[in-house]
């Protein structure tokens, strides 16, 4: 996926999503995937075979709708004399749009972002995307881990999620006011219930991060004091986990908050994951809010103002941005008039009337917000990038910014 645009990637996922809510009434809508490597020539074949198989189908209507949609796809792929480089994917099928009869056929043909490495025909009354799935998904793990004498957290980093395993508590006391035979006595009574601490900690972790080792791509230890050096320098970890670790940084916390510190400053380790870009652009932004004359803009109508302009630099969108911008028309005179609402029914129920002759305008066209951004920001090669909720700044430009904000080239006034 290293080739693919934040938009691109956007865009992909968008469309998995609109075709995972797609239904038919039967088994019925069939899911090609073609790898690069194979003939089309041999798909031609097996779809005209597949097309004499589905006689057999005793509902009439089922059997109808499925020989409609193979025609279609023997149809689309005349249309390519060999596979594109990463394969071609089709999903063809009759979509209900309300009761029986309102069928409609529909096609989507995918280019997808990685090899297709299997071919498949499947045919069942959702279209099958697990293959489609799987490549968007990041399958790279990080363990993290903080240590101090008195507790212990651990975690995994999966693409832009945080998952906390474990914490544990050790129970070692601390300073005490023995002195002589009774204060080695007693020192010697805390360094086994410290090693005693450090093994359970080693017991746990081999136990969470064993099993993801083929996945495990590395092992950042943080903490406070010497105990995560003592930790990783002991026998405690498992030898195949103990060769993943790649740093040990010091941090000012324990626990979660020591997690995410510890994440922070292995930023260089880190800096393929998508979560590290998506931490940086948001702190750059909000670096930026608090300049006097910072070189930031948020908010619907001043971003779009300024992408406008070309003032731009880099976008920044919520992947959970979901309203729409919305057109609408008076039938009389064809005034018109924009509005960005956040569900259809928002839309449905509004009654705005034209300034000019006092009619009820009439919706006429919709786009998603996101997408009308991502337009006037290629107008002006303006860099986009969607942002996930899953991160603590990720939530915070959703939250606070309502999911939109930018990184400007200049400064403009506001």
């Amino acid at each position: 996926m290293a080739s693919v645009s934040s938009k691109e990637l956007y865009e992909f996922k968008k469309t998995l999503k609109e075709l995972s809510n797609k239904r038919g009434r039967g088994t019925e809508l069939v899911s090609v995937y073609i790898p690069p490597t194979k003939q089309l020539s041999d798909v031609g074949k097996h779809m005209r075979d597949e097309m004499g198989q589905s006689a057999n189908i005793k509902s009439k209507q089922t059997r109808k709708n499925v020989q409609s949609a193979i025609a279609v796809i023997l149809e689309s792929i005349k249309l390519y004399r060999q596979p594109p480089e990463t394969g071609l994917v089709l999903f063809v099928g009759m979509i209900p749009k309300g009761g029986p009869g309102t069928e409609k056929m529909e096609k989507y043909v995918i280019e997808p972002p990685e090899p297709v490495q299997t071919y498949w025909y499947k045919c069942n009354n959702e279209f099958f995307l697990e293959p489609l799935e799987y490549m968007i998904e990041e399958h790279d793990v990080y363990g993290v881990a903080v240590i101090d004498r008195n507790e212990a957290t651990y975690a995994t980093l999966k693409g832009k999620k945080e998952n906390i395993l474990g914490h544990l508590t050790s129970g070692v006391p601390g300073k005490h006011k023995a002195g002589g035979q009774s204060q080695r006595r007693f020192d010697r009574v805390i360094e086994d219930l410290a090693h005693q601490f450090l093994k359970r900690i080693g017991e746990h972790m081999n136990e969470a991060f064993l099993p993801l080792k083929d996945d495990l791509k590395g092992i950042i230890i943080g903490g406070p004091g010497f105990t995560k050096k003592d930790f990783f320098e002991g026998d405690y970890l498992q030898y195949e986990l103990k060769d993943k670790v790649m740093s040990i940084v010091d941090t000012s916390y324990t626990g979660e908050e020591g997690i995410r510190e510890v994440i922070a400053k292995s930023a260089d380790d880190l800096a393929n994951l998508d979560v590290m870009q998506e931490k940086k652009l948001v702190q750059r932004f909000i670096h930026e809010l608090r300049k006097d004359k910072g070189l930031y803009s948020y908010g619907e109508d001043e971003v779009r103002n300024n992408l406008t302009i070309g003032a731009v630099d880099v976008l920044l969108l919520s992947e959970d941005l979901t309203s729409m911008r919305k057109t609408f028309a008076c039938p009389s005179c064809g005034t018109q008039k924009e509005f960005t609402v956040k569900t259809q029914a928002e839309a449905d129920n509004k009654e705005e009337r034209c300034p000019n002759c006092n009619e009820i305008l009439k919706e006429e066209s919709s786009i998603d917000l996101a997408e009308e951004f991502v337009e006037k920001a290629e107008e002006m090669n303006t860099d986009v990038e969607f942002i996930s909720t899953e991160t603590e700044e990720g939530m915070q430009l959703f939250r606070a910014f309502g999911g939109i904000g930018a990184i400007l080239r200049y400064y403009v006034e506001r």
